[in-house]
Protein backbone atom coordinates (compact mmCIF):
# COMPACT_ATOMS: atom_id res chain seq x y z
CA UNK A 1 0.00 0.00 0.00
CA UNK A 2 2.89 2.37 0.74
CA UNK A 3 4.20 1.94 -2.81
CA UNK A 4 0.76 2.64 -4.26
CA UNK A 5 0.39 5.82 -2.18
CA UNK A 6 3.86 6.95 -3.26
CA UNK A 7 3.00 6.39 -6.94
CA UNK A 8 -0.25 8.33 -6.62
CA UNK A 9 1.49 11.24 -4.90
CA UNK A 10 4.17 11.23 -7.61
CA UNK A 11 1.51 11.35 -10.35
CA UNK A 12 -0.07 14.41 -8.71
CA UNK A 13 2.91 16.47 -9.86
CA UNK A 14 2.37 16.16 -13.66
CA UNK A 15 -1.39 16.43 -13.16
CA UNK A 16 -1.20 19.77 -11.36
CA UNK A 17 1.49 20.92 -13.80
CA UNK A 18 -0.83 20.17 -16.72
CA UNK A 19 -3.78 21.97 -15.11
CA UNK A 20 -1.73 25.08 -14.43
CA UNK A 21 -0.09 25.02 -17.86
CA UNK A 22 -3.39 24.77 -19.76
CA UNK A 23 -4.92 27.50 -17.63
CA UNK A 24 -1.87 29.71 -18.09
CA UNK A 25 -1.98 29.32 -21.86
CA UNK A 26 -5.71 30.15 -21.93
CA UNK A 27 -5.14 33.25 -19.83
CA UNK A 28 -2.56 34.53 -22.32
CA UNK A 29 -5.32 34.86 -24.92
CA UNK A 30 -8.00 36.20 -22.58
CA UNK A 31 -8.92 39.81 -23.40
CA UNK A 32 -9.05 42.56 -20.81
CA UNK A 33 -6.03 41.92 -18.61
CA UNK A 34 -5.38 43.93 -15.43
CA UNK A 35 -3.10 46.45 -17.15
CA UNK A 36 -5.72 47.07 -19.82
CA UNK A 37 -8.37 47.62 -17.17
CA UNK A 38 -6.23 50.14 -15.31
CA UNK A 39 -5.43 52.00 -18.50
CA UNK A 40 -9.13 52.05 -19.32
CA UNK A 41 -9.77 53.59 -15.91
CA UNK A 42 -7.16 56.24 -16.58
CA UNK A 43 -8.87 56.99 -19.89
CA UNK A 44 -12.12 57.64 -18.02
CA UNK A 45 -13.86 54.32 -18.72
CA UNK A 46 -15.80 52.62 -15.92
CA UNK A 47 -14.33 49.34 -14.73
CA UNK A 48 -15.23 47.67 -11.47
CA UNK A 49 -11.90 45.95 -11.04
CA UNK A 50 -9.87 49.12 -10.62
CA UNK A 51 -11.92 50.67 -7.85
CA UNK A 52 -9.53 49.37 -5.21
CA UNK A 53 -6.37 49.56 -7.26
CA UNK A 54 -4.83 52.57 -5.54
CA UNK A 55 -1.58 51.45 -4.00
CA UNK A 56 -2.03 47.78 -4.90
CA UNK A 57 -0.06 47.83 -8.13
CA UNK A 58 2.94 49.17 -6.28
CA UNK A 59 3.42 45.73 -4.74
CA UNK A 60 5.33 43.58 -7.20
CA UNK A 61 3.58 40.27 -7.96
CA UNK A 62 5.58 37.16 -7.18
CA UNK A 63 4.84 34.16 -9.34
CA UNK A 64 2.49 36.04 -11.65
CA UNK A 65 0.50 33.98 -14.19
CA UNK A 66 -0.58 37.14 -15.88
CA UNK A 67 -1.82 38.33 -19.23
CA UNK A 68 -0.28 41.20 -21.11
CA UNK A 69 -1.45 42.70 -24.38
CA UNK A 70 -1.41 46.01 -26.16
CA UNK A 71 -4.39 48.17 -25.30
CA UNK A 72 -5.43 50.62 -27.99
CA UNK A 73 -6.84 52.99 -25.38
CA UNK A 74 -3.30 53.47 -24.09
CA UNK A 75 -2.42 55.54 -27.12
CA UNK A 76 -1.47 59.00 -25.93
CA UNK A 77 -0.22 57.84 -22.53
CA UNK A 78 3.42 58.00 -21.61
CA UNK A 79 5.09 54.76 -22.82
CA UNK A 80 7.41 54.85 -19.81
CA UNK A 81 4.40 54.83 -17.50
CA UNK A 82 2.90 51.84 -19.33
CA UNK A 83 6.23 50.01 -19.18
CA UNK A 84 6.49 50.71 -15.45
CA UNK A 85 2.95 49.48 -14.95
CA UNK A 86 3.75 46.24 -16.79
CA UNK A 87 6.86 45.85 -14.65
CA UNK A 88 4.91 46.30 -11.42
CA UNK A 89 2.61 43.46 -12.46
CA UNK A 90 5.50 41.33 -13.67
CA UNK A 91 4.51 41.56 -17.33
CA UNK A 92 7.97 42.67 -18.38
CA UNK A 93 9.11 39.02 -18.34
CA UNK A 94 8.36 36.55 -21.16
CA UNK A 95 5.46 34.10 -20.56
CA UNK A 96 7.72 31.07 -20.13
CA UNK A 97 9.76 32.76 -17.42
CA UNK A 98 6.63 33.93 -15.62
CA UNK A 99 5.18 30.42 -15.68
CA UNK A 100 8.34 28.86 -14.26
CA UNK A 101 8.50 31.55 -11.58
CA UNK A 102 4.89 30.82 -10.68
CA UNK A 103 5.61 27.08 -10.33
CA UNK A 104 8.65 27.79 -8.15
CA UNK A 105 6.63 30.00 -5.81
CA UNK A 106 3.65 27.67 -5.72
CA UNK A 107 5.85 24.84 -4.48
CA UNK A 108 6.36 27.00 -1.38
CA UNK A 109 2.68 28.04 -1.33
CA UNK A 110 3.77 31.58 -2.09
CA UNK A 111 0.93 33.02 -4.19
CA UNK A 112 2.01 36.65 -4.18
CA UNK A 113 -0.37 39.54 -3.53
CA UNK A 114 -3.78 40.36 -4.92
CA UNK A 115 -3.72 43.01 -7.61
CA UNK A 116 -6.54 45.06 -6.18
CA UNK A 117 -6.60 44.32 -2.45
CA UNK A 118 -2.90 44.78 -1.72
CA UNK A 119 -2.84 41.81 0.66
CA UNK A 120 -1.20 38.38 0.30
CA UNK A 121 -3.37 35.90 -1.56
CA UNK A 122 -2.85 33.26 1.10
CA UNK A 123 -4.31 35.64 3.68
CA UNK A 124 -7.38 36.18 1.49
CA UNK A 125 -7.87 32.43 1.16
CA UNK A 126 -7.47 31.88 4.90
CA UNK A 127 -10.02 34.61 5.53
CA UNK A 128 -12.62 33.09 3.19
CA UNK A 129 -11.91 29.42 3.89
CA UNK A 130 -14.03 28.99 7.06
CA UNK A 131 -17.20 29.88 5.15
CA UNK A 132 -16.55 27.34 2.39
CA UNK A 133 -15.51 24.70 4.90
CA UNK A 134 -18.71 25.22 6.85
CA UNK A 135 -20.95 24.96 3.81
CA UNK A 136 -19.09 22.05 2.22
CA UNK A 137 -18.67 19.84 5.27
CA UNK A 138 -22.20 20.32 6.59
CA UNK A 139 -23.74 19.77 3.17
CA UNK A 140 -21.76 16.59 2.56
CA UNK A 141 -22.44 15.14 6.02
CA UNK A 142 -26.15 15.89 5.95
CA UNK A 143 -26.67 14.63 2.42
CA UNK A 144 -24.88 11.33 3.13
CA UNK A 145 -26.37 10.82 6.59
CA UNK A 146 -29.87 11.21 5.14
CA UNK A 147 -29.42 9.78 1.64
CA UNK A 148 -27.80 6.47 2.61
CA UNK A 149 -30.51 5.34 5.10
CA UNK A 150 -33.17 6.64 2.70
CA UNK A 151 -31.62 4.72 -0.20
CA UNK A 152 -31.51 1.52 1.87
CA UNK A 153 -35.15 1.96 2.90
CA UNK A 154 -36.17 2.52 -0.72
CA UNK A 155 -34.30 -0.62 -1.82
CA UNK A 156 -35.98 -2.74 0.84
CA UNK A 157 -39.40 -1.31 -0.10
CA UNK A 158 -38.78 -1.21 -3.84
CA UNK A 159 -42.00 -0.52 -5.73
CA UNK A 160 -44.01 0.38 -2.64
CA UNK A 161 -45.92 3.62 -2.12
CA UNK A 162 -43.10 4.85 0.12
CA UNK A 163 -40.62 4.27 -2.70
CA UNK A 164 -42.78 6.14 -5.21
CA UNK A 165 -43.55 9.25 -3.20
CA UNK A 166 -40.05 9.53 -1.74
CA UNK A 167 -38.64 9.32 -5.27
CA UNK A 168 -40.95 12.12 -6.34
CA UNK A 169 -39.82 14.32 -3.45
CA UNK A 170 -36.14 13.64 -4.09
CA UNK A 171 -36.45 14.33 -7.82
CA UNK A 172 -38.25 17.61 -7.21
CA UNK A 173 -35.54 18.64 -4.76
CA UNK A 174 -32.90 17.78 -7.34
CA UNK A 175 -34.67 19.64 -10.17
CA UNK A 176 -35.19 22.91 -8.29
CA UNK A 177 -31.98 25.03 -8.13
CA UNK A 178 -30.56 25.58 -4.68
CA UNK A 179 -30.74 29.36 -4.98
CA UNK A 180 -34.52 29.16 -5.45
CA UNK A 181 -34.74 27.18 -2.21
CA UNK A 182 -32.59 29.86 -0.62
CA UNK A 183 -34.93 32.64 -1.75
CA UNK A 184 -37.97 30.68 -0.55
CA UNK A 185 -36.38 30.09 2.87
CA UNK A 186 -35.50 33.77 3.18
CA UNK A 187 -39.07 34.79 2.38
CA UNK A 188 -40.46 32.29 4.88
CA UNK A 189 -38.03 32.52 7.78
CA UNK A 190 -35.95 35.70 7.47
CA UNK A 191 -38.50 38.43 8.02
CA UNK A 192 -40.10 38.42 4.61
CA UNK A 193 -43.83 37.92 4.43
CA UNK A 194 -43.96 35.31 7.20
CA UNK A 195 -41.59 34.66 10.13
CA UNK A 196 -38.42 36.29 11.47
CA UNK A 197 -36.59 33.24 12.83
CA UNK A 198 -33.16 33.10 11.17
CA UNK A 199 -30.66 35.86 10.33
CA UNK A 200 -30.49 37.07 6.77
CA UNK A 201 -26.72 37.40 6.35
CA UNK A 202 -23.33 36.45 7.74
CA UNK A 203 -21.85 33.39 9.39
CA UNK A 204 -21.88 34.82 12.92
CA UNK A 205 -23.40 37.72 14.82
CA UNK A 206 -21.56 40.98 15.54
CA UNK A 207 -21.23 40.09 19.22
CA UNK A 208 -19.90 36.60 18.48
CA UNK A 209 -16.57 37.23 20.24
CA UNK A 210 -18.31 38.11 23.52
CA UNK A 211 -20.48 34.96 23.62
CA UNK A 212 -19.75 31.90 25.73
CA UNK A 213 -18.73 28.65 24.02
CA UNK A 214 -22.30 27.24 23.98
CA UNK A 215 -23.52 30.63 22.81
CA UNK A 216 -20.99 30.66 19.96
CA UNK A 217 -22.04 27.17 18.83
CA UNK A 218 -25.70 28.15 18.94
CA UNK A 219 -25.05 31.41 17.09
CA UNK A 220 -23.03 29.65 14.39
CA UNK A 221 -25.65 26.95 13.83
CA UNK A 222 -28.35 29.62 13.79
CA UNK A 223 -26.60 31.45 10.95
CA UNK A 224 -25.52 28.43 8.92
CA UNK A 225 -28.85 26.55 9.05
CA UNK A 226 -30.58 28.09 6.03
CA UNK A 227 -27.55 28.22 3.66
CA UNK A 228 -26.71 24.57 4.38
CA UNK A 229 -30.35 23.53 4.04
CA UNK A 230 -30.55 25.31 0.68
CA UNK A 231 -27.53 23.44 -0.63
CA UNK A 232 -28.48 20.08 0.88
CA UNK A 233 -32.02 19.92 -0.50
CA UNK A 234 -30.68 19.50 -4.01
CA UNK A 235 -27.93 17.04 -3.07
CA UNK A 236 -30.04 14.07 -2.01
CA UNK A 237 -30.96 12.61 -5.38
CA UNK A 238 -27.63 11.26 -6.62
CA UNK A 239 -26.55 9.52 -3.42
CA UNK A 240 -30.08 8.29 -2.61
CA UNK A 241 -30.65 6.59 -5.97
CA UNK A 242 -27.07 5.37 -6.13
CA UNK A 243 -27.48 3.70 -2.74
CA UNK A 244 -30.86 2.22 -3.68
CA UNK A 245 -29.69 0.75 -6.98
CA UNK A 246 -26.50 -0.58 -5.44
CA UNK A 247 -28.45 -2.33 -2.67
CA UNK A 248 -30.95 -3.76 -5.15
CA UNK A 249 -28.11 -5.29 -7.18
CA UNK A 250 -26.58 -6.87 -4.09
CA UNK A 251 -29.88 -8.08 -2.61
CA UNK A 252 -30.57 -10.14 -5.73
CA UNK A 253 -27.27 -12.01 -5.53
CA UNK A 254 -26.97 -15.61 -4.45
CA UNK A 255 -25.02 -15.01 -1.25
CA UNK A 256 -27.91 -12.93 0.14
CA UNK A 257 -30.37 -15.75 -0.49
CA UNK A 258 -27.97 -18.15 1.20
CA UNK A 259 -27.68 -15.90 4.25
CA UNK A 260 -31.45 -15.70 4.54
CA UNK A 261 -31.79 -19.47 4.25
CA UNK A 262 -29.39 -19.80 7.18
CA UNK A 263 -31.92 -17.96 9.33
CA UNK A 264 -30.16 -14.62 9.65
CA UNK A 265 -32.37 -11.65 10.41
CA UNK A 266 -33.07 -9.17 7.64
CA UNK A 267 -31.14 -6.48 9.51
CA UNK A 268 -28.12 -8.77 9.82
CA UNK A 269 -28.31 -9.64 6.13
CA UNK A 270 -28.55 -5.98 5.07
CA UNK A 271 -25.95 -4.44 7.34
CA UNK A 272 -23.71 -7.44 7.95
CA UNK A 273 -23.40 -8.69 4.39
CA UNK A 274 -24.99 -6.40 1.80
CA UNK A 275 -23.90 -3.05 3.20
CA UNK A 276 -20.17 -3.49 2.75
CA UNK A 277 -20.46 -4.58 -0.87
CA UNK A 278 -23.21 -2.14 -1.81
CA UNK A 279 -21.43 0.88 -0.37
CA UNK A 280 -18.40 0.49 -2.63
CA UNK A 281 -19.97 2.43 -5.48
CA UNK A 282 -21.28 5.06 -3.06
CA UNK A 283 -17.80 5.56 -1.63
CA UNK A 284 -16.46 5.92 -5.17
CA UNK A 285 -18.63 9.00 -5.64
CA UNK A 286 -17.66 10.63 -2.37
CA UNK A 287 -14.62 12.63 -3.61
CA UNK A 288 -16.61 14.26 -6.36
CA UNK A 289 -19.48 15.00 -4.01
CA UNK A 290 -17.16 16.45 -1.39
CA UNK A 291 -15.18 18.65 -3.77
CA UNK A 292 -18.37 19.84 -5.46
CA UNK A 293 -19.95 20.64 -2.10
CA UNK A 294 -16.79 22.31 -0.86
CA UNK A 295 -16.07 24.55 -3.82
CA UNK A 296 -18.88 24.30 -6.33
CA UNK A 297 -22.48 25.40 -6.44
CA UNK A 298 -22.13 27.71 -3.43
CA UNK A 299 -21.54 30.97 -5.30
CA UNK A 300 -25.19 32.03 -5.44
CA UNK A 301 -25.81 30.80 -1.90
CA UNK A 302 -22.87 32.82 -0.62
CA UNK A 303 -24.18 35.86 -2.48
CA UNK A 304 -27.79 35.47 -1.32
CA UNK A 305 -26.85 35.02 2.33
CA UNK A 306 -23.94 37.50 2.22
CA UNK A 307 -21.38 34.81 3.03
CA UNK A 308 -17.91 35.89 1.95
CA UNK A 309 -16.43 32.52 0.97
CA UNK A 310 -14.08 31.08 -1.63
CA UNK A 311 -16.81 30.73 -4.25
CA UNK A 312 -17.55 34.43 -4.23
CA UNK A 313 -13.84 35.27 -4.03
CA UNK A 314 -13.06 33.12 -7.09
CA UNK A 315 -15.87 34.64 -9.12
CA UNK A 316 -14.93 38.22 -8.28
CA UNK A 317 -11.27 37.48 -9.02
CA UNK A 318 -12.09 36.08 -12.46
CA UNK A 319 -14.24 39.08 -13.30
CA UNK A 320 -11.56 41.50 -12.06
CA UNK A 321 -8.73 39.58 -13.76
CA UNK A 322 -7.05 39.24 -10.36
CA UNK A 323 -4.86 36.42 -11.64
CA UNK A 324 -2.83 35.70 -8.49
CA UNK A 325 -6.07 34.91 -6.66
CA UNK A 326 -7.50 32.96 -9.61
CA UNK A 327 -4.46 30.73 -10.02
CA UNK A 328 -4.02 30.24 -6.27
CA UNK A 329 -7.62 29.01 -5.98
CA UNK A 330 -7.15 26.76 -9.02
CA UNK A 331 -3.97 25.29 -7.56
CA UNK A 332 -5.55 24.63 -4.16
CA UNK A 333 -8.74 23.19 -5.66
CA UNK A 334 -6.80 20.84 -7.93
CA UNK A 335 -4.49 19.72 -5.13
CA UNK A 336 -7.39 19.09 -2.77
CA UNK A 337 -9.28 17.14 -5.43
CA UNK A 338 -6.32 14.84 -6.05
CA UNK A 339 -5.74 14.26 -2.33
CA UNK A 340 -9.42 13.49 -1.73
CA UNK A 341 -9.40 10.97 -4.60
CA UNK A 342 -6.45 9.24 -3.00
CA UNK A 343 -8.25 9.15 0.34
CA UNK A 344 -11.24 7.62 -1.43
CA UNK A 345 -9.11 4.74 -2.71
CA UNK A 346 -7.75 4.19 0.78
CA UNK A 347 -11.33 4.12 2.07
CA UNK A 348 -12.02 1.29 -0.37
CA UNK A 349 -9.46 -0.89 1.39
CA UNK A 350 -10.89 0.04 4.80
CA UNK A 351 -14.42 -0.97 3.79
CA UNK A 352 -13.33 -4.11 1.93
CA UNK A 353 -9.87 -5.47 2.83
CA UNK A 354 -10.06 -7.81 -0.17
CA UNK A 355 -9.19 -4.88 -2.42
CA UNK A 356 -5.47 -4.61 -3.02
CA UNK A 357 -4.25 -1.63 -5.01
CA UNK A 358 -0.68 -2.91 -4.86
CA UNK A 359 -1.49 -5.41 -7.61
CA UNK A 360 -3.01 -2.75 -9.89
CA UNK A 361 -1.40 -0.37 -12.28
CA UNK A 362 -2.10 3.25 -11.34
Amino acid sequence: MAAYIARRIFLMIPTIFGILLISFVIVQFAPGGPVERILAQLQGLNTNATANFSGAAESRMSGGAEFSSKYRGAEGLDPKFIAELNKQFGFDKPPGERFLLMLKNYLRFDFGKSYYRDVPVIELIKEKLPVSISLGIWMTLLSYLISIPLGVAKAVRDGSRFDVWSSAVVIVGYAVPSFLFAILLIVLFCGGSFWQIFPLRGLTSENFATLSLPGKVEDYLWHVALPVLSLTLGAFATVTFLTKNSFLDEIRKQYVQTARMKGLTERRVLYGHVFRNAMMIVVAGFPGAFVNAFFGGALLIETIFSLDGLGLLSYESIVDRDYPVVFANLYIFALLGLVVNLLSDLTYTWIDPRIDFETREV
